[in-house]
């Protein structure tokens, strides 16, 4: 026997659908999808099950696809199926297997959703895997969103299972033999994941034995606060971030008024794509010279005289690149860079590599042209020079010197003049732990 009426309870108190809407469900095969199948099913609701077939496990991927097809015609429900070759994707984008694997899957789940008229999309994720994704954001570091981990309904994205948890979806497969296929990965301990899911929740489990229930009480309460906390940003918004033509300002002076400060300021600039780290270093910078510039992936905040000058960057990659921690190599203009990493502490004497403290860089970084105003500290100097007189000074031509590539850090500071020199606040020294290489060709 099935939970059917906790199963629509569920539903109707998170208001997850009605019983006009159609939900797609997405299904492995694995025991949490499969008992959700049967629920939507047993419920009456209108549905279709969507399966990925990502080729990493050879005939065990053809033996999940197979039985959730056969699954679907049982119920006699629409089944639709991909099939990615998510390791040639992963190398691709240069992201990891999982990471590809999430991308893959959602962006075809919504593509399904929207070609065949379905309300939602129903994810089979139940309290165990809501603990271990809060356990995983703390582990990296995160913000209040992460404290909360998943929600019974974001956008199109809903979460019947979450009032079961693991223990008892095992029982009721178990009560009423519903058939299953097993992922063998999910043994492994080479996933993150399945290091909080094997060895870490079951010692949290013996100091607390309603580890669900308590997990899902603190969900609920961080959920709530970052509720109140958006209003508060929303509020900020409205009196901090003044519009003026392409750009928006911010009053310094009421910047170092907030309270808490890092953590309203961190919020206000998160939507343009600003790390925390370079919040921090931005916070810090306030009183240094105008014209000091912070970077995202798509904005630039510029320190003025009284304000903070928020501007999108132009995406012209003939102009301006941008570098992550995974990345490789970036192209500007006709020049390439390419990036590696050192566990020991050594650098060489050549122009066309910088060989940099890895652990004083913010990501990510830019390579662009030079700019008026910009500043570095030539290796082997302890004074700024203006990088306009030191072009000068190197006797190098108008011409050359606006093809000469500069790498700058995720708070706005020049690296390297690309080919010339590097700056020597960035420099591998004794104390120095890994080497970041960027060779340039």
């Amino acid at each position: 026997m099935l939970p059917i009426q906790n199963f629509k309870d569920f539903i109707s108190h998170n208001a997850l659908f009605t019983s006009n809407d159609k939900i797609l469900l997405a299904v492995s095969g694995g025991k949490d999808s499969v008992l959700m199948a049967h629920l939507f099913k047993l419920a009456g609701f209108d549905f279709g099950i969507a399966h990925c077939n990502f080729s990493l496990r050879a005939d065990e991927s053809q033996r999940d696809e197979s039985f959730v097809r056969m699954l679907a015609g049982s119920l006699d429900v629409p089944f639709y199926v991909t099939h990615f070759k998510t390791k040639e994707y992963a190398a691709k984008q240069r992201i990891s297997t999982q990471m590809a694997a999430r991308e893959l899957r959602y962006n075809w789940f919504e593509e399904t959703r929207e070609a065949n008229d379905y309300t939602f999309i129903a994810l089979a994720q139940h309290q165990d895997d809501a603990i271990e994704t809060v356990l995983l954001n703390l582990t990296r570091g995160t913000g209040i969103a992460g404290l909360h981990g998943i929600l019974p309904k974001r956008d199109k994205l809903i979460r019947p299972l979450l009032f079961l948890s693991r223990e008892q979806i095992n029982k009721l497969i178990s009560y009423n033999n519903i058939e299953f296929v097993e992922d063998s990965s999910n043994s492994s301990v080479d996933y993150a994941r399945n290091k909080v899911r094997l060895k870490v929740i079951p010692h949290l489990k013996e100091i607390n034995p309603n580890l669900e229930l308590t997990f899902e009480q603190n969900i609920q309460r961080f959920a709530e606060t970052e509720l109140v906390l958006q209003n508060a940003v929303s509020e900020l918004k409205r009196d901090l971030l003044i519009e003026k033509k392409d750009t928006i300002h911010l009053s310094i002076d009421k910047v170092k008024a907030l309270k808490p400060q890092r953590l309203l300021m961190f919020e206000l600039l998160r939507p343009f794509g600003f790390s925390e780290l370079v919040v921090i270093e931005l916070l810090q910078a306030l009183d240094k010279q105008s014209g000091t510039s912070f970077y995202s992936n798509s904005h630039r905040i510029t320190i003025d005289r009284d304000d903070l000058i928020l501007s999108p960057v132009k995406e012209d990659h003939q102009q301006i690149a941008f570098i992550h921690i995974n990345d490789k190599n970036v192209a500007l203009r006709n020049h390439e860079l390419f990036m590696s990493f050192n566990d020991e502490p050594y650098f060489e004497r050549n122009t066309h590599k910088a060989f940099i403290d890895a652990d004083k860089l913010l990501y990510p970084l830019v390579v662009r042209g030079w700019q008026s105003g910009d500043k570095f500290m030539p290796l082997g100097m302890k004074t700024y020079k203006k990088l306009s007189d030191f072009f000068i000074d190197e006797k190098v031509p108008l011409v050359e010197k606006d093809n000469v590539p500069v790498l700058v850090n995720g708070n706005g500071e020049v690296i390297w003049l690309g080919g010339m020199r590097q700056d020597d606040r960035y420099k591998v020294t004794s104390t120095t732990k890994k080497v970041a290489i960027f060779d340039l060709k």
